[in-house]
């Protein structure tokens, strides 16, 4: 697992050090590992379940805590010892039997059940929610300690085995591989692993009434589950998906992961999901039209951007966005669309439009969502491509997402990476683009 970086989880035992979020994640500890077993009832929305986290102290444990929201705990072992616990709002606060030395690997195990539900913030109720036939998890930034207690910061990253129980009728999707489906009477029970680091927001479990299909074949897995009734628009809005992750692949490198898997609601969404190797898009974002491509371009690019390079802290949001963003262009001049110049014109026209009071390096944690940081995220991108020059500029691309394969990543760390490809400095550019609010000329 990547050492974190700058930004990443610091040394309180109830606060993560985030410059947006500090009250989500944890310090004193790394998780390495998360084995999470969950049974779920998807008709009384219940879940019983047993997490079992490995972690390596970063310095002497006389406590610790996690984040789980909504759930009753009913028993914490440290090391197979029993442990005191006191479970206050989002926080689970433990005691061990015995103080965990600096250095040492250490297990919490977490036995917890109840009904389970969105976490409230600024952005809406975010986490595990039910669906009209089955359940979805949509954690970005806050929820997922709504189905698992976990450090919830994006620079903590660790592999995952989940195990799900749930009523045969269902499929049961989770970020992963799946390695093992059991069925038992009316219960059928799923083996997913997630073997590269992953923030606990990438996390998701998606349960429904699906069919599923392979969508593309290649050196990548790509999958797809959505509900029979949208067959015929989805083979026809997700036809062109197999060109869509070779020209990504030939822009950014190898895909990360082993699989890439969609799945397609029955309900509708405001915006899809992205999660690490899947993505989630509403019903209503299938239309057998392709008036949603952009956003498959969008979320599969995040797999590259957000989920192997995971930001080491909230403010750097636009490394997630802003690529994603410029990659929906891409796509578009490499298809035979509009060039990503054209794009970029008219969203500079409409950004100039707009308030000039958001810094994109650090827009704030309400605004961390905002269109601006999205588009104008983008627009940077492609100013900067055009100060380098396209060989340069994508030279850089595949440089940056090489050198930070499965680790973490900051602003000022890809601002050195692209002086470092440039024949003249960038400050310049940087300066009004990242770091000033008005929004510079195109």
């Amino acid at each position: 697992m990547s050492r974190p970086a700058a930004g990443a989880p610091g040394p309180g035992a109830d606060t993560s050090g985030d410059s947006y979020l500090p009250a989500h994640g944890n310090g004193g500890y790394a998780v390495t590992h998360y084995d999470l077993d969950l049974d779920y009832r998807v008709g009384p929305n219940r879940l019983a379940a047993h997490a079992r986290i490995t972690a390596t102290a970063r310095q002497a444990l006389s406590r610790l805590s996690l984040d789980l929201a909504g759930l009753r705990v009913t028993r914490v072992l440290v090391d197979s010892k029993p442990a005191r616990f006191a479970h206050r709002g989002h926080k689970l606060h433990v005691t061990p039997a015995r103080p965990v030395s600096n250095g040492a690997t250490f297990t919490v195990e977490v036995r917890y059940a109840g009904n389970p539900h969105p976490v409230s913030g600024p952005w809406g109720d975010i986490g595990w929610d039910e669906l009209t036939e089955g359940s979805l998890v949509a954690s970005q930034p806050i929820g997922a300690p709504s189905w698992f207690p976990c450090n919830d910061h994006p620079a903590d990253k660790a592999a995952y085995r989940v195990t799900v129980a749930t009523d045969s009728p269902y499929t049961v999707l989770v970020t992963g591989n799946l390695t093992e489906r059991r069925r038992g009477g009316s219960t059928t029970t799923w083996v997913y692993d997630r073997p590269e680091p992953t923030p606990t927001y990438l996390m998701g479990v998606q349960i429904g009434r699906y069919e599923e299909r392979v969508i593309a074949t290649g050196l990548v897995a790509q999958r797809a589950a959505y509900p029979p009734r949208l067959r015929a628009a989805f083979l026809h809005d997700f036809a062109r998906h197999g060109e869509i992750m070779e020209q990504l692949q030939l822009l950014f490198g190898p895909y990360p992961f082993e699989e890439y898997q969609i799945v397609v609601t029955d309900d509708d969404l405001d915006d899809p999901i992205e999660a690490q190797g899947m993505s989630v898009f509403g019903a209503n974002l299938v239309d057998g039209l392709r008036t949603h491509e952009r956003l498959i371009v969008h979320e599969l690019a995040h797999q590259w951007f957000g989920n192997s390079l995971t930001v080491a802290d909230w403010r750097h949001i636009w490394l997630n966005e802003g690529f994603a963003t410029y990659s929906e262009w891409l796509w578009s001049e490499r298809s035979g669309g509009p060039a990503a110049t054209l794009h970029a014109r008219q969203w500079h026209a409409r950004l100039a439009a707009s308030p000039q009071d958001l810094v994109l390096a650090d827009p704030g944690m309400r605004r961390m969502f905002d269109e601006r940081v999205y588009k104008r995220g983008a627009l940077t991108l492609h100013a900067l491509r055009h100060r380098l020059g396209d060989q340069r500029f994508f030279a850089m691309m595949l440089a940056w997402t090489a050198d930070h394969r499965h680790g973490t990543v900051t602003t000022a760390q890809f601002t050195a990476l692209a002086t470092s490809y440039a024949q003249q400095p960038l400050d310049d550019l940087f300066g009004a683009w990242l770091f000033s609010a008005p929004l510079p000329n195109l």
